[in-house]
């Protein structure tokens, strides 16, 4: 095994191209933690926020960013079964991830089934978990109902369009017309969201209003969303891709998004609005590791299946970050980047 780590470190508030290539010895793992030959990494929104220094709860620079990973364990520390050594595992980091290896707590891995390709699972590691939670734990939206995906096109979008395509629910997506086709296939009604009369649209098609809306731009968008809902429905936020340009504080278009929902969802109006986050719960960290390998199992095991098909927009080596992050926030793609380990291209 090789005795350094390549990993891709985000300095402070820098264009993509201002992202840099580290080398550092090889870490030894820590009791209770394993150490990760990373498969597959990806670029999610997350990273696209992080580099404005606008992610919500992001540390301070410099860092290695990197949200989820697939990877074999190659070493284990005390108290870590070294069964586990040679073994495929996916794993939500929130950071870390877009380095050649790193150490995370055995108790974050989940494995992955035999024969599915890393850069496949790793469409479905923290995009998974979330249209996975969003759809079931959330919305908990029925057999035969119609929900909304903005952005049907991107990770999560298409996802949570499959997932519920899976589940009987019918789905109304927005994306450019380029992506149309892809949504057609995937079972999913879609809705230009250039179209100035996109609102409109959407209810022509669900003249009765929807179950659930699932909107990742927040902003002043998200009243229209809401008022997409017919009684009983749910709107589900997990974003504020409307406001990822502004300058000011990174926390504020979020406090200002939960307390609309807040206001909303406690409102006597016989609608739900929820503000999603995956870390919801994260200070009972075993209960909450424990849900995350249960929804992020059955949601490999749809991936290993058939059920669902991964969305790959491009495969770039870790070297290469920047013109991977350049090309997901074109906004031109359908699915995720992926990155893999430069001599696996």
């Amino acid at each position: 095994m090789t005795s350094t780590v390549t990993e891709i470190v985000l300095p402070g508030e820098v264009e993509p191209d201002g992202l840099q290539v580290r080398h550092r010895p090889m870490p030894e793992p820590a009791a209770g933690h394993a150490l990760l030959r990373m498969d597959a990494t990806g670029v999610s929104f997350a990273e696209q926020q992080m580099r404005r220094g606008k992610y919500y709860d992001q540390p301070a620079f410099p860092f290695v960013p990197g949200y989820d990973v697939v990877g074999t364990v190659v070493a284990v520390g005390e108290g870590v079964d070294p069964a586990m050594v040679g073994r495929r595992y996916a794993a939500i980091t929130k950071t870390g991830a877009w380095a050649s290896h790193l150490r995370v707590h055995a108790g974050d891995l989940v494995a992955i089934p035999n024969g599915v390709d890393p850069a496949a699972a790793e469409t479905v590691v923290v995009n998974g978990v979330t249209a996975w939670q969003m759809l079931h734990r959330v919305a908990k939206v029925r057999r035969g109902g119609t929900i909304v995906v903005l952005g049907a096109n991107g990770g999560v979008g298409s996802t949570l369009a499959q997932l519920a395509r899976h589940a009987g629910i019918a789905v109304i997506g927005t994306a450019s017309p380029r992506h149309h086709d892809l949504l057609r296939a995937m079972g999913v009604s879609p809705v230009d969201y250039r179209d100035p009369g996109m609102y409109d649209l959407i209810r022509r098609l669900a003249p009765d209003g929807v179950d659930a809306v699932f909107d990742h731009v927040g902003g002043d968008g998200v009243e229209r969303s809401w008022g997409l809902l017919r009684r009983g429905g749910t709107l589900v936020s997990y974003g504020t891709a409307a406001t990822r340009d502004e300058a000011g504080n990174s926390q504020l278009p979020v406090l200002k998004l939960v307390g609309r929902l807040a206001m909303w969802n406690y409102a006597p109006n016989g609608r739900g609005a929820h503000f999603f986050n995956l870390w919801a719960g994260h200070w009972r960290i075993d209960a909450f590791r424990a849900r995350m390998r249960t929804d992020l199992t059955q949601v490999l095991r749809l991936l290993a299946d058939g059920v669902l098909t991964p969305q790959i927009a491009a495969r770039f080596p870790l070297s290469e970050a920047a013109a991977a992050l350049t090309l997901a926030e074109s906004r031109t793609v359908a699915g995720k980047v992926i990155l893999v380990p430069d001599d696996r291209v």
